[in-house]
């Protein structure tokens, strides 16, 4: 879609790629201050796209995440090393394990 202007500014076609050329171009003709149109539509509704309870913008969808093998017996290993120091009484506060 090429949308044409009266005010004498270059046409864009809003739905191929930019180049970084005219995203500049369109950057240093936007107006600093402009407010909507009383009957502009949000993106979201113009889209059609359904929020469900929560915005995305609130609560990004979770994404799946691939952890290695050894971070779990590492991670057991360590709150099992610090059970065992609280278990005799000593403190590790400050990186030393001293009585308490």
């Amino acid at each position: 879609m090429v949308g044409d202007h009266d005010d004498g500014r270059e046409a864009v076609d809003v739905f191929g790629p930019l180049t970084d050329d005219e995203l500049a171009r369109l950057a240093l003709a936007a107006e600093p201050v402009t407010v909507p149109a009383d009957d502009a539509v949000p993106l979201a509704e113009y889209l059609e796209l359904d929020d469900g309870l929560l915005p995305t913008w609130y609560m990004p969808t979770p994404m799946a995440r691939v952890s290695p093998r050894w971070r779990l017996p590492v991670v057991l290993a360590l709150v099992g090393v610090f059970l065992v120091i609280e278990a005799f009484g000593l403190c590790s506060t400050f990186g030393q394990v001293v009585p308490a």
